[in-house]
């Protein structure tokens, strides 16, 4: 198994209230990860350790070690990681401004050339360009929900990042946008390392590779998908499989 980003470790609290602790965990390449488990788990925390997104916040106290291709991301510019290590939030956040402006907006921040020919590449990549090529000039809070998704996944990817986060992607769209995203997540991984926050156990059924199971803010198992759903190895995590958490 070839791994691209590693915890060591890893520890985070709150004003001094702990919610990740002794987190070690490896996220394999080109491999869809679905972290699981109840609400207030630690499963967003861990997604936005990952880009250090989470040192943003004041309150917060991070230990441990984060690695991204072998090197400590302590060591390495904020911008660096960020451009390598795309997020995708829960709720569909287009910029209010036009969907070419949305689309170009990682691209003039991080200097790109040929900045028109990625822009049509990424929509076609994340399948909004036929939907949307005649009305690029229109703003994106005119797209629907899911195509607001898809334009915010494709915004992330402008910028070529090895690594993919999505916290919960598909919570507030219907079941017809859900399986967009889910066909598009499937297709990406030969690019692309995806990681994706869900609540939804048959989601990460269907999409993913691997499934961690945190709960408490611990990790109880990770491990294949097939292995997590047919056969725990945790009575923690067989009991979350048949809902009984």
């Amino acid at each position: 198994m070839e791994s691209i980003l590693e915890t060591r470790n890893l520890k985070v609290s709150f004003n001094e209230k702990e919610v990740l602790n002794d987190v070690n965990l490896s996220f394999e390449k080109n491999k869809i990860t679905a972290i699981v488990g109840p609400s207030g788990c630690g499963k967003s925390t861990l997604l936005k350790c990952l880009n250090t997104l989470l040192e943003e916040e004041p309150s917060s106290n991070i230990g441990g070690e984060i690695l991204f291709k072998n090197k400590n991301v302590n060591n390495m510019e904020r911008e660096h990681i960020r451009e390598k290590i795309g997020m995708v939030f829960q709720n569909p956040s287009p910029f209010p401004m036009s969907i070419y402006k949305n689309m170009d907006y990682p691209l003039k921040y991080y200097k790109k050339n040929k900045r028109d020919e990625i822009i049509k590449k990424k929509l076609e990549e994340v399948c909004l360009y036929e939907e949307v090529k005649d009305r690029l000039k229109d703003s994106a809070l005119n797209l629907s929900g899911g195509q607001q998704q898809r334009l915010c996944i494709g915004r992330a990817l402008c910028v070529e990042p090895e690594v993919l986060l999505l916290d919960e992607p598909c919570s507030s769209l219907d079941i017809k946008n859900s399986k967009h995203i889910e066909d598009l997540l499937v297709n990406l991984k030969e690019k692309y390392t995806i990681i994706i926050v869900t609540h939804n156990l048959f989601q990460a059924r269907k999409i993913a590779d691997n499934v961690i199971f945190i709960l408490d803010g611990r990790v109880i198992e990770s491990d294949k998908t097939v292995n997590i759903f047919n056969n725990p190895k945790h009575m923690e995590t067989k009991n979350y499989i048949r809902h009984e958490y």
